[in-house]
């Protein structure tokens, strides 16, 4: 089994964003009123190559948000976040490079389905995608435009089958899902930054590669506790931190959330969580 890392451009977001600074819903209004914007940060999406074909982890950016962002009605999107992305570093392309064509893509996972995780859908037009039942139904229809994921984006064929975590707990994980037949390929719910999002572990010999999309910006918030000023519910972020931080206690575990600029260095290293910090924490 191998692992692609495969950085689709880069981001960046009011500071506010990053940690929060007050109780939601307060937190958000700092995100809306913050002047300050953070340094730019990668996007990361994720290939898996199984045994069963190539499982794709979030779909990253896309050039055309740089349009999206000039004329989104939407307040959030036109004023909080900013990309820049060539053509090239769409994950088509990159996975192109790596010898994986379209037809190689079996299943595209969705960690959660805001615009940054999911602009190249347009990618895997043959593939299946999996998302959280309550992802799917918080996205779709007007809500969802009021929500800002902008379901009118979407390519007319995407259809994404509901994730059932129906396989029972994963380690301090409630709920999990096994995508491969080997069971080394698990998705696990890791609610907080959206209501109905999850994460996907390998279990790759001696560590688990875990694929965080925005559970956490850092690997260093992850160990601090701090949760994201757009999460709506504090309290169960830092649930789900908590329980990340007993899992890399547990398992040396290679921590990869969608955004940290160190995550890409870390996975070369097989830099894992430190087990001091993560029980201390």
């Amino acid at each position: 089994m191998r692992v692609h890392v495969i950085e689709t451009g880069t981001v960046r977001i009011k500071t506010a964003q990053l940690v929060a600074r007050r109780p939601a819903p307060l937190s958000l209004v700092d995100v809306f009123t913050d002047p300050n914007w953070s340094g730019w940060v990668p996007t990361y999406a994720f290939a898996i190559e199984t045994a069963e074909g190539v499982i794709v982890v979030d779909t990253g950016q896309a050039t055309y948000l740089l349009e999206e962002m000039k004329h989104s009605p939407h307040p959030f999107i036109r004023g909080n976040a900013a990309f820049r992305i060539e053509p090239e570093q769409e994950i088509g392309p990159q996975l192109k490079a790596l010898g994986i064509g379209p037809r190689d893509v079996t299943k595209v996972v969705l960690t959660h389905m805001h615009i940054d995780h999911d602009a190249g859908l347009m990618h895997f037009p043959n593939s299946q995608f999996l998302a959280a039942p309550g992802e799917i139904a918080k996205a779709k229809g007007v809500m969802g435009m009021l929500r800002g994921y902008l379901p009118q984006r979407w390519p007319s064929w995407f259809d994404p089958a509901a994730l059932a975590l129906d396989d029972g707990p994963y380690g301090p994980f409630a709920a999990s899902k096994r995508l491969t037949r080997d069971g080394r390929v698990i998705a696990v719910a890791t609610p907080g930054h959206t209501p109905a999002h999850v994460s996907v572990i390998v279990e790759d010999d001696d560590a688990a590669i875990f694929m965080a999309g925005d559970t956490s910006y850092t690997e260093t918030n992850l160990l601090a506790g701090n949760v994201d000023g757009v999460s709506p519910d504090q309290a169960v972020s830092r649930q789900t931190l908590a329980a990340i931080r007993q899992f890399a206690s547990e398992r040396p575990t290679v921590y990869l959330p969608a955004h940290d600029p160190d995550g890409a260095t870390r996975f070369a290293r097989r830099q894992t969580v430190p087990v001091a910090m993560s029980r201390a924490a």
